[in-house]
């Protein structure tokens, strides 16, 4: 027992260290992108996104959950370094044909046989975006096919008026 927590407390202290090289500016990205990403409610139909001005960090994207927007601003103000929040996340409005919009588009592009190993990740990295009606794919995927067939599952979804596929495909290095 006293091994496994003396290991656990190294790995966090080494995951918590400073990569050779790093700035402070990256770190705190870094640690910014690691607390977004970890928010308990954040998930498939939400998009978070942030850019940094010095020691002020600004909060963008959109959310399906309004206790989502606070939460992020609050996980961001807690990150060392950071000194002021401006927060710019837009809550989505409540809608029950968007709440059915999102789940036929989940189902759609995540139990699509090219696509269903995205779906396997702890945040699926394809997010769907409904906003009365329009659906708005963005986020990373392997490839341009299966960017084309996730464009193509979310027009196939009932209901919906129109379709924008931001997705982005990872170059051959795994960078987007």
């Amino acid at each position: 027992m006293r091994l496994s927590i003396c290991i656990l407390a190294v790995s966090t202290i080494l995951a918590s260290a400073d990569k050779p090289g790093e700035t402070q500016e990256s770190r705190m990205q870094r640690q910014i992108r690691h607390e977004l990403v970890m928010l308990p409610y954040y998930g498939v139909f939400d998009e978070l996104a942030f850019k940094t001005n010095g020691r002020t960090v600004t909060l963008m994207g959109r959310v399906s959950r309004p206790s989502l927007k606070p939460d992020a601003e609050r996980a961001t103000k807690q990150v060392d370094g950071v000194e002021s929040v401006v927060n710019e996340i837009e809550v989505l409005p409540t809608s029950p044909n968007d709440d059915r919009i999102r789940l036929a588009t989940y189902r759609a592009i995540y139990g699509d046989n090219m696509l269903y190993r995205y779906g396997l990740q702890a945040v699926p990295p394809i997010h769907i975006i409904v906003k009365n009606g329009n659906i708005n794919l963005v986020g990373v995927v392997a490839n341009e096919s299966d960017k084309n067939v996730a464009g193509l599952r979310a027009n196939g979804v009932s209901g919906a008026f129109a379709v924008t596929n931001n997705l982005q495909v990872e170059n051959k290095n795994g960078e987007k």
